[in-house]
């Protein structure tokens, strides 16, 4: 069991959630605020991506990221920032016997044009999503080559950005542990993505099998989405590992409950607590991830 407990608070996430709950943050304003929430409520560290403010939609302009951080810095309130580096990823299959007809969700870019906002504002955290994955139940994949995976790890590795590796399948795993071999990561974090459709299942054995697997030594973290986000959080503790809530994963707090990105770390921390570890501090979380930091 791990006695301190690093608590990532995924507060947006990029998914069509918006119109589901009032609570899941928009604009860069409520985006920082919602860090500020989750930061007072016992997170260690804040996961953030951006959303056009008009529409709610998924964004990646450097513009709102620098706004989002600027105005969580001026809050005063100490808090890790972790910027996802994996917009850009997303690839609609066309229908039927026309696959080459990309649909309407397609958002593809190359692997630096993914880190123009990281390159800009320096974050302590950023996400690599190690590998290809069918996303849903529909045509839309998320593509993220071997080719393009090295050179953005390369590239944040230049940085001097600690890279969270988000690994949502045994494959993943498998090749971020090559890039670790290839020296193109300076001891990266690993984030278990359990549970979307059709990656790994959130579940005890899978979880198990992962860590199994993870590299000796590294700091890890795992997390299930919707109904399984609090079992997964806690079973990632029990294995030895850190924690990821946040509205980016679950909405719900109870049962017809609408969760906040406050309620849901709150929860966290009352569950890690009555099982004997502590939650970690920034300061604390700092020291464990290897940061330094930033102003």
């Amino acid at each position: 069991m791990n006695p301190n407990v690093i608590i990532t608070c995924a507060l947006t996430g990029a998914g069509d959630t918006a119109g589901k709950s009032p609570h899941v943050p928009v604009t860069p304003t409520q985006i920082a605020a919602a860090a500020v929430e989750a930061a007072k409520a016992g997170a260690t560290v804040v996961h953030c991506h951006v959303r056009n403010p008009e529409t709610g939609q998924f964004s990646r302009d450097p513009a709102l990221y620098a706004e989002v951080m600027d105005r969580i810095r001026d809050s005063g309130v100490d808090i890790i920032v972790n910027l996802t580096a994996g917009m850009g990823g997303d690839l609609e299959i066309g229908p039927g016997e026309t696959p080459t007809r990309f649909g309407p969700n397609t958002d593809l870019i190359g692997p630096m044009a993914r880190l123009i906002h990281v390159e800009q504002l320096l974050p302590e955290i950023c996400t690599l999503d190690c590998g290809t994955l069918n996303f849903g139940d529909g045509d839309t994949i998320y593509v993220s080559t071997p080719v393009a995976l090295r050179a953005g790890a390369k590239r944040i590795t230049e940085l001097g950005v600690k890279a969270e590796l988000e690994i949502f399948d045994t494959g993943h795993l498998w090749f971020a542990k090559q890039m670790m071999k290839e020296g193109l990561l300076d001891n990266p974090l690993f984030q278990l993505c359990l549970g979307i459709p059709w990656g790994a299942p959130a579940d005890t054995t899978t979880m198990k099998a992962m860590v199994d697997n993870l590299p000796p030594g590294v700091v890890w973290s795992g997390f299930g989405i919707g109904r399984t986000q609090m079992p997964m959080a806690a079973q990632a503790m029990l294995l030895g590992g850190n924690v990821r809530v946040g509205l980016e994963d679950n909405l719900w707090l109870d049962k017809g409950v609408l969760a906040t990105n406050g309620s849901l770390t709150e929860r966290v921390v009352e569950i890690i607590t009555r099982l004997g570890s502590t939650p970690m501090t920034p300061a604390q979380g700092r020291e464990k991830m290897g940061l330094k930091k930033r102003g």
